[in-house]
Formats: C-alpha cells, sequence, structure tokens
C-alpha cells in the first residue's frame, strides 16, 4: 500500500516516542497480560503454538504469550521498540522472535495460530 508523504506524517513518530521516553510512561504501556487476551486464551483452551503479536511496542504481550509456552513473534515499526522490548525479554531469557515491520507493507510470510493486536490497527484509518 502507497501512502503519500502527508499521510505518513499523521503517524506519531515512534522512533522519538521510544528513544525520548521511558516505555513504562508511554499510555498504551500494560504490564499485565491483557484481559481479553487472557479471556479468549481461557476460552478456546489455547495453551501453545505460535502467536504474532502485531504492534508489540513494549513487548509485554509477547513476553506474556512466551511466559505461557507460545512460540511468539513480535513486530513493531519502530526498531527501538523493539529493541528495548527484546533486551526485557533476554534478561528473563524468553525466546521470541523480534522483528521490525511494517503492517502497510509487511514482509511478514509466514502463518500463525494467531495473531493479536493490542494498538496496532486503532493507528490506522
Amino acid at each position: 500500500m502507497n501512502t503519500s508523504e502527508d499521510e505518513k506524517h499523521e503517524f506519531p513518530r515512534w522512533e522519538e516516542l521510544y528513544e525520548q521516553q521511558e516505555v513504562e510512561s508511554l499510555p498504551w504501556f500494560n504490564p499485565e497480560l491483557d484481559e481479553d487476551l487472557e479471556k479468549a486464551l481461557d476460552e478456546l483452551g489455547l495453551r501453545s503454538g505460535s502467536a504474532l503479536d502485531l504492534g508489540t511496542g513494549p513487548g509485554t504481550q509477547a513476553i506474556h504469550l512466551a511466559r505461557r509456552g507460545f512460540d511468539v513473534t513480535a513486530t513493531d515499526i519502530s526498531e527501538a521498540a523493539i529493541r528495548l522490548a527484546s533486551e526485557k525479554a533476554q534478561n528473563e531469557g524468553l525466546e521470541i522472535t523480534w522483528e521490525q515491520d511494517d503492517i502497510l507493507d509487511t514482509r511478514l510470510d509466514r502463518q500463525f495460530d494467531f495473531i493479536f493486536d493490542r494498538e496496532c490497527f486503532v493507528c490506522l484509518r
């Protein structure tokens, strides 16, 4: 999908946000497993499989999924977000595949058992 230069500037400057602010101070930071995600996992009986955390941001949801035994791939448009989330996961000894990716021009080429989006699509028109 091609976007005009004007449309590109409507999005926040993700790199600056993640480089200049503490992750925990960002309005979308949630240290807990998302309630809706937890409910869906429990209702569907999902205990393992491949998961994509789309627009992972601080990576907290990807980390929670990895703790639960999922094979997690987490993507974000911001390289800084990916770097910071990856460091946090490494400190916990968790294996997560981190990829910088733009969902409007994705390079993802595989399927997942489920895809989770907490804050990515709300940023799109």
